[in-house]
């Protein structure tokens, strides 16, 4: 996918004379070196990275520190509203988030199939680069490995993310309790359709960008008006029925929601329709599922929507754990139940 931009002439690199990865790249050579310290190192430029060293050497924040990693194998790697360089960054400072803690420091490790192009690997490192400065983190250090032909799928990055969480915050599924009420920060499906336009050659009537976004300032936002959030979840993989299935599972509860409160775009309902998906289970990257207490609610939304995320609503609320742990109910009254994801029902979205 074209974005009108020549990264070619931007590369550190010489593309013209290294058109390619090779398998070269994967070694002690200068090849390697060149990959390193022309191009990873002109855009990843925190301190403890520029030593050069085996590890990053860290002082320790105030607080707990929350650790989580994420691998990223997404297909097409270029989508619109995003690309799997961003992905990583967000996907990673979100898992952060989400434990209410503030994301400090990253690092990536990248996997490369020999003949991946150097122009494409240029454009994602720069998009993790912009990424990462856009969320004031740090990637501090990573590690680079080529595969041989045949053998990858042109590029996968994992990335590990370390943030401090302050001290009194205590978010998790185990402070569910029946009488919370649940939101969601806006309209879901977004990113699994754009994935899947991409990549079918779908032309939309109306474009579907990705909802891709870092989401920290979100959860600070929440947190430092001292609301006492119970839990957080983002919406990726499985969509907010997995989300929620998860919470309510590890909770011991049942969660309802409102159909008809669920808010999602027209263009997205459009396309679930022509290719057979339920929007439920279509993949975010940009949205998280809140649970706190119901005299909170007001006060949560007006936060939210303060902070730019202006579909932030109220979609349902916990009860006692009964027939199942998630349950929807119909513009008629009916309710259903609503199942984690059986399956993959949109493989290679994050």
């Amino acid at each position: 996918m074209s974005t009108g931009k020549d990264f070619t002439a931007s590369c550190p690199i010489p593309i013209a004379e290294y058109p390619e990865v090779t398998m070269a790249h994967g070694g002690g050579g200068t090849l390697m070196h060149d990959l390193i310290n022309r191009m990873m190192l002109s855009v990843f430029t925190a301190p403890g990275l520029l030593t050069r060293h085996d590890g990053a050497v860290l002082d320790p924040p105030e607080g707990r520190l929350a650790f989580t990693t994420d691998s990223h194998v997404i297909t097409p790697i270029f989508f619109p509203g995003g690309d799997i360089g961003a992905l990583s960054v967000y996907g990673t400072i979100n898992d952060l988030a989400m434990c209410g803690a503030k994301p400090l420091w990253l690092s990536a490790g990248f996997i490369l199939e020999e003949g991946f192009p150097m122009e494409d690997l240029w454009r994602v490192v720069s998009s993790m680069a912009d990424a990462a400065s856009i969320a004031s983190v740090s990637i501090v250090t990573g590690d680079t490995k080529v595969v041989d032909r045949g053998k990858g799928d042109g590029i996968y990055i994992n990335t590990a993310g370390i943030g401090a969480v302050p001290d009194g915050v205590d978010i998790g599924p185990h402070r569910i309790l029946p009488g919370d009420v649940v939101i969601i920060s806006g309209d879901i499906g977004r990113h699994g359709i754009s994935i899947m336009a991409v990549r079918e050659g779908m032309d939309l009537h109306i474009p579907v960008e990705s909802d891709l976004a870092p989401l920290h300032h979100l959860s600070a936002a929440l947190l430092d008006e001292g609301l006492d959030v119970h839990c957080m979840r983002d919406l990726t993989r499985g969509g907010l029925a997995s989300g929620l299935n998860e919470m309510a599972a590890a909770s011991d509860s049942t969660i309802c929601i409102v159909e008809d409160l669920i808010p999602i775009r027209e263009e997205v309902l459009g396309a679930c329709e022509i290719l057979g998906f339920d929007p439920l289970y279509v993949a975010n990257e940009g949205r998280f599922a809140l649970v706190l207490p119901e005299d909170q609610v007001e006060r949560a939304l007006a936060i939210l929507r303060e902070q730019g995320s202006a579909q932030a609503c109220r979609i349902g609320s916990v009860r006692p754990l009964n027939s199942a742990p998630v349950i929807m109910r119909s513009a008629i009254g009916s309710e259903r139940i609503v199942d984690m994801l059986s399956g993959e029902q949109l493989p290679r979205i994050c």
